[in-house]
């Protein structure tokens, strides 16, 4: 006889819990002709190992409907249940979430993204009363969300690393300030379009209280300038990603302190930031953030570019020249402006096309050898 496990693995493409549990029931009938095991009369018998397999193959919808089946269930799913998307939800998000998180509060990760504004205020106070072993969550395009949730956030879910707030337009760099102060522990904080709480002093702020912080998006955030940048670089030495595009007020100060600070940097964005000049990309050329092969080495073994930096976007920075760029470019053997591997994006940048990778140097050679032979 099969195991629960694996009649579970071969669970119907469509249908919903009751074609499961006829199907577990035909497999039992066959189990209790061959004399083996108990056999289930209903949903409240399923082993407990069995529900959590069963939860773990479906999606978010299907555990909120198992939730309802019986205490027993919802009991057991509250307890096991640690992640959770409502991202689908298109009507009564608010409502959902405050009915829900009462109920899972092992949660440790939680989207609820939305295309449409529906999440108010109330219900990520109750994620915040109930669902304090989180994680990660994700609020991004909640319009409607004011500074209290950002309040309670910082008491209810003081454990978080990842935060998603990416269009909260309406959050203010105090609130933001102060989430920080009890968040200590963020490694990832998306704030992109966050212009009111995407200050130099929020940035103060984090760079003082969150020094783990490794991923960081101020994607146009136009108030930030050199001095919440040259603050961040000092406080938050293991950076590895930051998005800058469209902060237009940054100039060389910034990408200098990067430099010589954030010896981890991998991708760095700077889409639009039209004050950067040649000293920036020189400072990222003779920078810590170095990989210590050398440009020809990466050719040779194009399969480790872990090393230095990864991501370059200088797009529409038009005061750049070529040769600053191509002393990145051969610096950093991971940035490639081949089609293939596209990571030194400089569209808009009309004076920088004769820049090229090692890979696409050496292919261009390899090129022209080869027309030197035919031509024998």
């Amino acid at each position: 006889m099969r195991s629960y496990i694996e009649m579970v693995s071969l669970r119907p493409e469509t249908g919903g819990l009751d074609v499961w549990f006829q199907n577990l029931m035909v497999s039992s009938e066959r189990g209790k002709m061959e004399g083996a095991g108990p056999i289930m009369e209903g949903w409240k018998d399923l082993p407990m190992e069995l529900l959590l397999r069963i939860i773990s193959l479906v999606d978010d919808r299907m555990v909120i409907v198992a939730s309802g089946v019986c205490t027993g269930w919802r009991d057991a799913l509250c307890l096991g249940a640690t992640n959770l998307s409502l991202s689908w939800c298109k009507n009564n998000m608010n409502n959902l979430v405050e009915s829900l998180a009462p109920k899972f509060t092992k949660l440790q990760v939680l989207s609820l993204r939305q295309n449409k504004p529906q999440l108010e205020d109330s219900a990520v106070e109750v994620v915040a009363n109930y669902c304090h072993d989180l994680r990660d969550l994700d609020l991004s395009r909640s319009f409607k969300l004011s500074d209290l949730s950002l309040y309670a956030l910082a008491h209810g879910c003081p454990h978080l690393t990842k935060l998603n707030i990416s269009g909260c337009s309406s959050f203010s760099d105090s609130a933001l300030e102060y989430l920080t102060s009890h968040c200590k522990s963020l490694k990832n904080l998306n704030l992109c379009g966050c212009v009111r709480a995407a200050s130099d002093r929020a940035l103060q702020a984090i760079a003082c209280n969150c020094n783990q912080l490794q991923f960081l998006n101020l994607g146009w955030c136009e108030g930030v300038s050199d001095k919440g940048v040259i603050s961040l670089a000092s406080g938050c030495p293991d950076l590895r990603t930051l998005d800058l595009c469209g902060c237009v007020l940054i100039t060389d100060e910034s990408v200098v302190a990067l430099a010589n600070c954030c010896p981890h940097l991998r991708s760095l964005g700077l889409y639009y930031c039209q004050n950067i000049t040649d000293r920036a990309m020189y400072s990222l050329a003779n920078s810590k953030v170095k990989s210590k092969r050398g440009l020809w080495d990466s050719v040779r073994s194009s399969t480790d570019d872990r090393e230095g930096l990864m991501n370059l976007n200088i797009s529409q920075c038009t005061a750049l020249t070529p040769p600053a760029v191509q002393a990145v470019c051969d610096s950093f053997p991971a940035l490639h402006t081949c089609p293939e591997r596209h990571s030194l994006i400089i569209s808009g940048c009309l004076s920088l096309t004769s820049v090229h990778c090692a890979c696409s140097l050496q292919s261009h050679r390899a090129g022209r050898a080869s027309e030197s032979s035919h031509a024998y």
